[in-house]
């Protein structure tokens, strides 16, 4: 009778405590860029009047599902897929995954990693590209043509790096980041993260590409090696409190980013400000660049 009646109280415990670890669904965030994105190999592909836009958009949204069937695939997951690109209104939202939220449109505070938090298990980054003023990189710049360098607390970064930093700041690591050659050397050696080259930069305007079939099969590949890793996977951080540097494009912008309080000029194009934290600075980057206009 005892050992009966412990067998139920067993049972009682199993159903009433918190489930494991192990059974909760992994939280993956998911930010898509368009410029490194496997089959596209012109700027026109990427902007709405372009040639090829459209065709740029599956393979965009491909590339993505085939992530996202990796990650499936690997066990439960809750997956939040943040569009990053221009106006970022470019998946083909009816043809993702349905088993994923999206995140459409560009007047975000935080941009590309809106919607990322300490609830999250890991962060991938897919179709991006090198920082400004890289020599190669396809399609490089940072953020916009208003950034001309990009600096947290001395280490030079682009729009990988920054949004990597935020989400090491929140404690998420980035598992996997993919684009051209350029950007997956120089993230790779930033970070440690994995990354998956989906195009061979010959200039910022010129690529040999690789079949979007067999960069899928790629991704999805790295993207089950990466969740294998992800418990030895590695923060990056830039440390705190933070002290953002950028060079703009014009005079005139720093003019007027001078307004801000706590802003100091080091030359006629370069700002400097100290900040607590990426929460604190990362907004402010993005208003430096996009929604102050000259």
């Amino acid at each position: 009778m005892k050992v009966f009646a412990a067998i139920i109280l067993a049972t009682t415990l199993l159903w009433t405590l918190p489930a494991s670890a192990q059974d909760q669904p992994l939280r993956i965030f998911i930010s898509v860029d368009m410029e490194g994105i496997g089959g596209i190999g012109t700027s026109a592909m990427t902007g709405s009047k372009g040639k090829d836009y459209a065709l740029g958009r599956t393979l965009m949204t491909e590339e993505v599902n085939s992530v996202v069937a990796a990650i499936f695939a690997a066990g439960p997951a809750e997956i939040l897929i943040n569009d990053s690109h221009g106006d970022q209104r470019n998946l083909l939202h009816t043809t993702l995954d349905e088993r994923v939220k999206y995140i459409q449109g560009d007047q975000k505070i935080f941009g590309m990693v809106q919607g990322l938090d300490e609830t999250y298990d890991a962060a991938i980054f897919i179709g991006y590209h090198a920082r400004a003023g890289t020599e190669r990189g396809f399609i490089a710049h940072t953020g916009s043509g208003a950034v001309k360098g990009l600096w947290l607390n001395g280490v030079e970064v682009g729009e990988g790096g920054m949004n990597a930093a935020l989400a090491g700041a929140l404690g998420v690591p980035v598992i996997l980041a993919s684009g051209d050659d350029v950007f997956a050397d120089q993230f790779a050696e930033l970070t440690g993260a994995i990354t998956v080259t989906t195009k061979t930069a010959i200039t910022a305007n010129v690529a040999e590409l690789i079949h979007p079939e067999r960069v899928r099969e790629r991704l999805a590949d790295a993207t089950t090696f990466a969740l294998d890793g992800l418990p030895e996977a590695e923060l990056f951080t830039v440390g705190e409190p933070v002290t953002l540097r950028m060079r703009v494009d014009h005079t005139i912008r720093a003019d007027i980013l001078m307004a801000i309080p706590g802003m100091r000029r080091i030359d006629g194009v370069t700002l400097e400000y100290d900040g607590k934290d990426m929460l604190e600075v990362y907004p402010l980057i993005r208003l430096m660049y996009k929604f102050i206009k000259p």
